[in-house]
């Protein structure tokens, strides 16, 4: 037995100085589901939808694009752009709050669908933050020396969750997975992250219902059972969002060491085109700053949107790798996760 007075030292991890954003890329489900189709269901119309949110279409998923499914497309995607080999990855990060089944989680499927079964891979939940914080995860698992390659997806399948006759929340959501691979580098290209929640108002993103309470209610032969929806308290959520995350995003710039002046893409999380416009103004970034608009064509995809958002700005050209970019993730929770980044290279054209 050791002495115990023995003092024991335990050796810490060393990785790389710095972290950076190798490849991207992503999957939208095959279905385009337009407004007229979602005001088949609502008292609505087109023009109200564009109006209050932004949003002309949105993608859904169908049976066959799991999350799984889905995930493994956009991260096969990042990988070619990243251009590494496969065998290098050494760690997925798969955020979401869309899978249906907690036991098996998906990350570690989805790591053998790349063929590294066997690595580290798993879940992480922290609603439409959930990017940034995956993020924010693997640059200190990369710093810290735990993994060299990461690859981060944000997931969600959220036309399963919502109730298409609730005015509120039936016409904002969409499906789809954004995937970035994180590496090493020697200079820094991911800022720390600034984040946060506010679980005194997290009521204000919840499910009609929980999941005991459901099965509960199956189990007791109750008439007009239904499945747990997503709810939204939007002009809650509006109000939070329009003042704490801008002052989140400001400080985001601070803990960089980057100016408003020095941004040249901004990627909010496309919760809402009139939050993202507001948010533009309140920081006073210049015109000439390329804002993420991918939410006309795609709505909310939570955990998915920040990548998503990404690919689209530089495969359209509105963006180009190296180009620094503020991104800010916000929602359920109510939770946030803020950081600056310098973007990868375009992704790989189908």
């Amino acid at each position: 037995m050791a002495d115990s007075n023995e003092t024991v030292t335990i050796a810490t991890g060393e990785g790389a100085p710095g972290s950076t954003l190798l490849g991207i890329g992503a999957y939208r489900p095959e279905r385009v589901v337009s407004n007229e189709e979602i005001c088949e269901t609502i008292d609505s119309t087109s023009e109200w939808i564009y109006e209050r949110s932004g949003i002309l279409n949105r993608r859904f998923a169908s049976g066959d694009e799991s999350i799984v499914m889905m995930s493994t497309e956009a991260a096969r995607k990042a990988v070619a752009s990243a251009g590494i080999d496969p065998e290098l990855v050494d760690a997925v990060i798969l955020c979401t709050s869309t899978n249906w089944t907690q036991v098996p989680h998906a990350a570690p499927q989805v790591a053998t669908n790349l063929g590294r079964n066997g690595i580290a891979a798993f879940d992480l939940t922290a609603g439409c933050a959930g990017f940034g914080y995956g993020l924010a995860v693997a640059t200190n698992m990369i710093r810290g020396g735990a993994s060299r390659y990461v690859v981060v997806i944000g997931v969600e399948k959220m036309s399963d969750g919502i109730d298409f006759t609730d005015r509120n929340t039936s016409f904002i959501f969409g499906d789809g997975a954004g995937a970035v691979v994180v590496g090493p580098a020697e200079t820094n290209d991911i800022s720390p992250v600034v984040w946060g929640s506010d679980g005194e108002q997290g009521s204000a993103i919840s499910q009609t219902k929980d999941f005991k309470a459901y099965v509960d209610e199956v189990d007791s032969g109750a008439e007009d059972v239904r499945q747990p929806f997503l709810t939204m308290n939007g002009s809650k959520v509006f109000r939070w969002a329009a003042v704490q995350v801008s002052k989140v995003c400001a400080e985001t710039l601070e803990t960089a060491g980057v100016t408003a002046e020095q941004i040249q893409a901004f990627v909010p999380h496309q919760a809402n085109g009139r939050i993202n416009s507001a948010m533009a103004k309140h920081l006073g970034l210049p015109d000439t700053v390329a804002i993420a608009n991918d939410i006309e064509q795609t709505g909310n995809t939570s955990a998915a949107s920040i990548p998503l958002a990404m690919e689209t700005m530089l495969r359209e050209g509105q963006s180009k790798q190296g180009d620094v970019a503020l991104c800010i993730g916000f929602g359920a929770g109510l939770s946030y996760a803020g950081q600056v980044v310098r973007l990868p290279a375009a992704p790989p054209v189908d």
